[in-house]
């Protein structure tokens, strides 16, 4: 199958929506699946540079680059649902481990994908940057292997650091 028609989009409510409502309080609820077309493995990658959520303490919002990189099974996200997914943390007081956890959480209820990694990298403050890293395979699948694969080496070749 080449493209998608209106039957297969008749469902999203975000997409093209000229009236976008933002929601500044989490909410997994934003999220929309779509169908994947195509059966073979391959990633999508999606980079939000412009994230923040808040510190559960002290209210002083975190800034980050997320990284949410998959390999789908039967269900893709909304990339528009996704964006005002991830802006819905903005007033979200939560950890760096627990934000990009709960995403990740997020994202395997709404997609069940074969695989997921989910990588935030927060700035500096006061003086500490945290980048926690989280990943997925469906249990029992060469997936399963991949995430234990990754989880041990993925930061074996850190990148340099030029935004810190």
């Amino acid at each position: 199958m080449a493209g998608r028609n209106e039957d297969t989009l008749e469902h999203l409510e975000l997409l093209g929506n000229q009236n976008t409502k933002y929601k500044f309080e989490y909410d997994p609820d934003i999220l929309e699946p779509i169908d994947n077309l195509h059966s073979r493995d391959y990633f999508v990658k999606f980079n939000c540079p412009e994230f923040t959520s808040l510190c559960p303490q002290t209210g002083q919002p975190d800034f980050a680059t997320i990284y949410l990189s998959f390999i789908p099974d039967k269900t893709l996200v909304e990339s528009k649902s996704l964006k005002l997914y991830l802006f819905s943390f903005r007033n979200h007081g939560d950890f760096h481990e627990d934000v990009v956890n709960i995403i990740m959480n997020d994202l395997i209820k709404l997609m069940d994908p074969r695989y997921i990694e989910v990588w935030g990298k927060f700035t500096p403050r006061g003086g500490l940057s945290i980048d926690p890293y989280t990943n997925y395979g469906q249990p029992g699948t060469k997936y399963e292997e991949m995430a234990s694969y990754r989880m041990m080496n993925h930061d074996m070749n850190p990148e340099t650091i030029t935004n810190r």
